[in-house]
Parts: C-alpha cells; structure tokens; sequence
C-alpha cells in the first residue's frame, strides 16, 4: 500500500476540516508558525513581505502567524533586517500584510518579541547599539553567567507597557488576534527559566512566581483589547543551545506554570517542541500541546518538524529534504482525530514550497519542493 493510501484511510481530511471557537474560527487546521527571514530593511515590512504572506494563506492555510515582530522597547531586537511593530512605516507596512492575506479566507496574527539577553553586546546590524541586552537577572543565556545588571522594577513596567502598545496596535490594524513569544530563551522565557531567572522579589522565586512577568504583560493586554481579541501564547521547555532544558518536569509542575497564564488571559498555546511526535512525560502518548490541553481545556497548536524527515534543526548541516515524510502525517491524523491537540502548525515545509499544504490535502506530493537552507536564502 502507498503513502497516498495509508493517509487516505488516515483521513487526511482531518487536518484540513474548519477550526471553531467562541473567539476565532479558522477554514483549516494547518497554522504557518513564526519564522525569522530577516527581509525587513530598517524593521519595514515590505511589499514582498505582504506577497510572501498572501502566497502561503491562498493555498489552504487556517492561520499563519508572522516572524515576531519587535515592540518598541529599544533593546528589543538583534538586527535591522528584522521587522518592527512599532512607528508609521512599519505598522502601514503591516496594514498591507493583514490586507493581502484577508483577500483569502486565512487569517492572521502578529508575533510579538523581545529578545531580551541573547541580543548581542555589538555588531554591525544591532539597532541602538550603545545599548545593553537585558533579562531578569542579566544572565547570557548560551553561557548561563551574568553580563548586564538585573532589570529594574521600572524597566519590566516598560517592557509590559510596550507589549501592551503593540497588541492595541495589531487590533487597530486589523489583525485576527496576537501572539506573545514566551519560547525559546527569549526575554519572557528566561523569566520562567530558573537558570536566567535568579530574583528574590515578587518576579522571581518558584515556577508560579516566575510566571508573573508573562501574567502581567497578559493582564495588561487583555484589559485594553478586550475580552473577544484572542491572545495566543507561544512557550516551550527547550531554549536555544539548551535543548534538554525543562521548566516543567511533571504534568503537575506543568500545570503549575499554566494555571497563572490562562487565568491572566491566555487563550490559544502554541506549545513549541522539536518533534510533534515526542511524548512529554513518561507514562503517557500526549505531547506538550496534548498535555496542555488536557491540563488546561485551552485549544493548542502543536508543533515540531511536521512534514520533514527529520528534526529541523539538523537541516542546516545536511541536504535537501529527501522524501515528504507522509509516515509522520498518519501519526498527525491520527493524533487530531483523537482531538489531542486542535491546530497543527507546518514551519520549514512551507518556506520550501508555499503550496505545501495543498499538495498534501490534494494528492499531489510527488511536485512539493522539499526544503533545505538554501531555501532561507530568498523570500519565495
């Protein structure tokens, strides 16, 4: 029996059925995440940038979710290349987005980030380079040593008012909700992480404590967006160079660390992992967006090498992708008909070939362009 039959038993039809929920509604399941391209020349988004967009929503996309985009703190970003969410040219450059991609039923959302310590000390592309990363207790988090002074009381409240700024934004320029990025090791995960987070006042402490930071910027927007603009959060265990990294090691601890964050408003997680596949804990089948679900009663978005034969991070150091990787898909199916998880987000598959979920849904695998990184090397 082919792939094309087995996932034809599996129901491919799964994936791609309406999404429905008292805040949103999606005409497929399938999610494009955020993805750095780096292709915004002084944080502008560009024509091109709207093209890329509208390119991948007209081809059976339910929600794409832009590369994060910078808040106005002036530390927030690593590089001028990559987009703003703040100043004239860089929210009209974004109208422009939200318009190409709702010329199709897609919709979508502005990633909102800040980088906190891993922004760089110097070099050529760094926006206000006179100006020192920051992070909680100003700890570099490749090296796990302190190299900045802790934020002050006053910079976290500027930092909250600023995420606040660019989510009223995002709904007055049309967007369909937003995304806080607390992923990764960036500013608002190296709140949670304990290694990177070493305060003794009320942002620091236990897991629950160290979850204020995020709670408050969640408040803060929720109370001037209203209570119908969906606020979606993106958070993971793993952190860039620290892939064994853990900010919960049980579905208790886990359930610790989200209560706080749903309570704050939260109502969609997109629960970041390298591998959709992967259980999160032992004993169990469930992956961390299944577990967060389960915990939480939110819907989720998975997410994790979908569509690649292997892990994406080694696609960098190795070819092309080699084959469409349809085994990995009957297990998706089979996880979304068991409604382990409600949205499926498809990164690396879809800057190698914008109609990637399409030719999916449609049979047609044998024409996707599979991806490699010499696909990063140009907006297509």
């Amino acid at each position: 029996m082919s792939n094309r039959e087995e996932l034809r038993l599996r129901d491919i039809e799964t994936i791609f059925r309406p999404f429905h929920s008292r805040k949103l509604s999606l005409p497929s399941r399938v999610v494009m995440p955020p993805m750095t391209r780096g292709y915004a020349p002084g944080g502008i988004p560009t024509d091109e940038i709207a093209e890329y967009y509208k390119r991948r929503a007209r081809q059976e996309l339910g929600l794409i979710i832009t590369e994060g985009t910078f808040i106005d703190e002036p530390s927030a970003s690593p590089c001028t290349s990559y987009p703003n969410f703040f100043g004239g040219h860089a929210l009209r450059g974004w109208k422009k987005v939200v318009q190409a991609v709702h010329t199709t039923d897609c919709k979508i959302v502005p990633q909102l980030w800040h980088v906190g310590m891993t922004r760089p000390f110097q070099g050529d592309s760094l926006p206000n380079p006179e100006l020192p990363p920051i992070g909680p207790s100003g700890i570099d988090v490749e090296t796990l040593q302190q190299t900045a002074d802790p934020m002050s009381i006053a910079k976290i409240e500027e930092v909250i008012e600023s995420f606040t700024r660019a989510a009223v934004s995002a709904k007055k320029l049309g967007f369909d909700g937003v995304e806080i990025h607390g992923a990764h090791g960036y500013l608002i995960d190296q709140f949670f992480w304990e290694e990177t987070n070493r305060r003794t006042d009320i942002y620091g402490g236990d897991l629950v404590g160290r979850t204020r930071f995020a709670c408050e910027i969640i408040h803060a927007i929720r109370r001037e967006v209203g209570s119908r603009f969906p606020i979606i959060f993106r958070f993971s265990q793993w952190k860039n160079n620290h892939y064994d990294a853990k900010l919960a090691r049980t579905p208790a601890e886990l359930a610790d660390f989200l209560h706080p964050l749903t309570e704050a408003g939260v109502y969609i997680f997109d629960c970041s992992t390298r591998r959709f596949w992967e259980p999160e804990f032992e004993g169990s089948s469930l992956n961390l967006a299944g577990w967060t679900k389960k915990l939480t009663g939110k819907p989720t978005i998975s997410v994790g090498s979908v569509g690649l034969s292997e892990d994406f991070t080694h696609l960098f150091t190795n070819g092309p992708e080699a084959g469409s990787a349809l085994h990995q898909l009957n297990s998706l199916v089979e996880r979304m008909q068991a409604e382990e998880f409600d949205l499926i987000a498809v990164g690396r598959a879809l800057i190698g070939d914008p109609a990637w979920a399409a030719k999916i849904h449609h049979g047609r695998e044998n024409e996707i362009h599979h991806f490699s990184k010499d696909d990063l090397n140009e907006l297509i």
